[in-house]
């Protein structure tokens, strides 16, 4: 045999004996190389741990390998009976994050069955984070707030190094058997004998709520407590889970889960005149949001690279001035006394931090090559029509369409040509008068009251930031005004605001995409949501856009967080608004970047002020806020005749009009 042909040869079965050995580890037979194995077997204890050995894995092909990686501390040690298995631990909360792994699962109480996938490929359950039902008992009386701290305090007593405690439910779809029957309707059994039904329109039909192709399953309601990562074993967490338990039963509350991940609390660190807002039509809708005077302008320091968002303006008088979170501006090594400005250098403010800027010019010229190759598709589809109409028959019905088709196309051409030429004139003005950072300066630090934690009485985060800004920028200053961005269509839009189609949305789409933001949600008000889920649950959805994630709609849970963040210092304890990702595919409601933003509910209200998150990476399964009625109060003592409306523009911006 020649050489070359043994070669192949010994290649293929090569080939053939790895796909063989692949097979068999996936299979069924082969139940020695899954978890449910060595605990029911006992098998040697040294492959067990291994099996459940805490190391984090970035390659998920590496956790289905029959042999982990050798344990660290080359011991035999038995695992506790209540670990869970490794694949359990990093799959359990798999589609809470964006690239579909959840936080990693330590241990948990709830009965529910965990199923192995088969292999990396393999079908996942997919978990949504959602909130506790309004009616829960645990939301009578204040009782969750009582139970909360009492839970605290034995976490703390057990020197368990958490970093939250939330109350939420989860919920997955649980996949119904294919080879199963489908119940028929006797109404559809036969169209022939069904009324006339051409007089119906289509406000005579009733409201169809959409089929899943499964069984939906909502857990319980479960105490969520985030660890600090590789800080709890199984048995402390086992343990402290039956006490924790043990705390509801005076309540006669039994139906609740326990359950412990992995998770850090962390803040979300991230020239000439701002524009004016534009329409919906024009060239610049999907670009100028960055540089206008709409709420979430993307800031930073002068003399930092942490990015942030601007929350919401105010005005003293004839002075305009704006809020954020104070960490955004301030580095980690400063100390945290109160900050006023007085004389001196000032700590300047700019409209996006350098990277930031590099990434904006470079997507404005992305937008101008795609609209340029769009022109050139456009010439050539009209010179196609052209020809078609040149070859069909004179009059006919074929010729009149292409000849519809070519003004269609031209009128498109001469539209994206006019545009495309608008961002080249744009581009051009960035680049010139907004290149450099000193440009960019908008204000400076005027005021900035220390980082709070548990501030008296309501144990909230204080963490806020007021700037004094140039008013000769904002000239084109339009109010606080949300711009809900070109990223969600209106359609889409108004459906995860709200899910009914049955009875009348208090949430009304803005023209042009501009939300008017007016009066406050106040603390009282998020114990009774205000609309309704397409199970006619009450919920409070709120929105928020921000530097990172821009547009984002949540939940606002009516359940309360203990939140503990940690530093060379100790640790610090807040309560805080928790909001919850939208119950839909819709990602995170926050990540890095987005603290200090606006948080505004359905009815158009101030809400409250983004400050952070829970997570093990930039993306968060929580957000937490502050509520904006607790930030306006400390904003009003400081201020004496602040007020968050200008019902005159015309004449609070004369001085700046001409400038």
């Amino acid at each position: 045999m020649p050489l070359t042909s043994t070669f192949t040869f010994r290649t293929t079965l090569l080939s053939l004996l790895v796909t063989y050995l692949k097979l068999y580890r996936f299979s069924s037979a082969s139940v020695e190389h899954r978890p449910e194995f060595y605990v029911q077997t006992g098998t040697v204890a040294q492959d067990a741990t291994e099996l459940r050995d805490d190391s984090d894995f970035n390659d998920e092909d590496e956790l289905w390998s029959p042999t982990s990686p050798t344990s660290t501390t080359g011991s035999s040690v038995v695992p506790s009976p209540h670990e869970v298995s490794k694949l359990e631990a990093v799959f359990y909360y798999t589609g809470l994050s964006p690239n579909s792994k959840g936080p990693k699962l330590v241990y948990r109480t709830s009965s529910d069955e965990f199923v192995v996938p088969d292999g990396p490929e393999a079908y996942k359950r997919l978990m949504k984070l959602v909130y506790v039902d309004e009616d829960h008992e645990l939301g009578k009386d204040g009782l969750w707030d009582i139970i909360r701290d009492q839970i605290v305090d034995l976490l703390t007593s057990k020197d368990i190094t958490f970093s939250s405690v939330d109350l939420v439910c989860f919920t997955w779809l649980n996949k119904d058997n294919d080879q199963g029957e489908h119940e028929v309707d006797d109404d559809s059994k036969d169209d022939s004998s069904q009324d006339d039904d051409s007089s119906l329109n289509y406000e005579d039909f009733p409201a169809i709520k959409p089929v899943e192709d499964g069984t939906r399953y909502i857990t319980p309601a479960t105490v969520w407590i985030g660890v600090l990562p590789d800080t709890l074993d199984a048995e402390l967490a086992h343990e402290s889970a039956l006490q924790i338990l043990e705390i509801f039963k005076p309540h006669n509350i039994v139906d609740v889960d326990v359950a412990f991940r992995e998770s850090v609390a962390q803040l979300s660190h991230g020239g000439p005149a701002l524009f004016g807002p534009v329409g919906d039509l024009d060239a610049l809708k999907d670009l100028i949001d960055n540089v206008s005077t709409p709420l979430s302008l993307p800031i930073a320091g002068l003399k930092t690279i942490m990015q942030g968002t601007l929350g919401f303006y105010f005005r003293v008088g004839n002075d305009l001035y704006a809020v954020t979170a104070r960490h955004v501006l301030f580095k980690d090594n400063e100390n945290n006394n109160q900050y006023r400005y007085v004389v001196g250098p000032k700590k300047e403010v700019i409209v996006m931090a350098p990277p930031a800027f590099d990434n904006y010019v470079a997507s404005i010229q992305t937008r101008v090559s795609t609209l340029n190759d769009s022109v050139i598709y456009l010439q050539q589809r009209a010179a196609s029509y052209e020809r078609k109409r040149a070859d069909a028959e004179e009059g006919g019905p074929e010729a009149l369409q292409y000849a519809q088709d070519l003004e269609d196309t031209k009128r498109e051409l001469i539209r994206t040509r006019a545009n495309a030429e608008k961002l080249k004139v744009f581009f051009k003005n960035i680049m010139t008068k907004w290149r450099k950072p000193k440009d960019r300066i908008i204000g400076y630090v005027d005021w900035s009251p220390p980082i709070g934690i548990a501030v008296p009485p309501h144990r909230y985060t204080k963490d806020l930031c007021v700037i004094k800004l140039h008013k000769k920028k904002f000239k084109n200053f339009i109010g606080n005004v949300l711009s809900l961005g070109p990223d969600i269509s209106r359609e889409k839009f108004k459906a995860l605001m709200y899910d009914r189609t049955d009875v009348p949305s208090e949430f009304r789409y803005p023209e042009e995409g501009l939300l008017p933001v007016q009066g406050m949600l106040t603390a009282a008000e998020i114990n009774n949501p205000n609309s309704k889920n397409i199970e006619g649950e009450r919920i409070r959805r709120v929105i928020k856009r921000g530097t990172t994630t821009l547009t984002t709609v949540g939940t606002l849970s009516k359940f309360m967080s203990h939140v503990r963040k940690y530093s060379l210092y100790g640790h610090m304890d807040s309560i805080e608004v928790a909001i919850l990702p939208h119950d839909n595919d819709s990602g995170p409601f926050s990540r890095g970047g987005d603290s200090g933003s606006l948080v505004v509910d359905a009815r158009r209200r101030f809400a409250a002020l983004l400050t952070g998150g829970t997570g093990n990476t930039d993306s968060s399964d929580i957000t937490y806020a502050t509520l904006m009625e607790w930030v306006w109060v400390v904003i009003k003592d400081e201020y004496e005749g602040a007020n968050l409306y200008c019902e005159d523009l015309k004449a609070f911006l004369a001085d700046v009009a001409t400038a």
